[in-house]
């Protein structure tokens, strides 16, 4: 017997009513609970209140599932990806962290982008925008990319390469169906 169920059985059948009552907002193992501890103190149901009760338990069980479309979880692997290629870029450039200031900023940076990751692979969907509105923010700074190109080559491909990963991410994100996370 599980402890719910336990202290289910402990309330009086007045109390258990409420559980099974069209209008109640209790989960649905609960109702599902009260509904058994009535019957067999003896409570008889009609097959409409049967019906009714079977019904609200499997109908808020099925809202209560969460499936998440595989263009999130493609997304939320190329962030991290993305995040990864920073990791690299960093490493690459260890000599500008030589301040308070710019460790923090590279650290920000990383979380941010690893954040989005998580967000976005759990089928968050202001993710999508917060990434969009970031990402048109950072091609006021794409000059400085190439830039960087000629004088870091390294830094400058991995620099283009996170950009194209990241609108990869965009178009995946974009093209999930508006009802596909319930």
């Amino acid at each position: 017997m599980d402890t719910k169920k336990n202290v289910l059985a402990k309330m009086s059948s007045q109390e258990l009513e409420k559980y099974i009552n069209p209008n109640s907002k209790f989960v649905p193992q609960a109702v599902q609970y009260a509904y058994e501890i009535l019957q067999s103190r003896g409570r008889k149901f009609t097959d409409e209140e049967s019906a009714l009760i079977a019904s609200r338990t499997v109908d808020l069980g099925k809202k209560q599932e969460i499936t998440i479309h595989p263009n999130h979880t493609k997304a939320s692997n190329i962030m991290y990806l993305c995040g990864a290629l920073g990791i690299a870029g960093f490493i690459w450039t260890y000599d500008p962290f030589n301040s308070g200031l710019s460790i923090f900023v590279g650290i920000a940076t990383l979380a941010f982008i690893f954040g989005m990751g998580y967000l976005i692979g759990k089928g968050n969907e202001v993710a999508k925008y917060v990434l969009i509105v970031t990402f048109i923010l950072g091609l006021f700074g794409f000059s400085s990319i190439l830039k960087n190109l000629f004088v870091n080559p390294v830094l400058g491909i991995i620099s283009i390469v996170q950009t194209i990963l990241q609108i990869w991410v965009i178009i995946l994100l974009v093209r999930i169906p508006k009802n596909s996370v319930s």
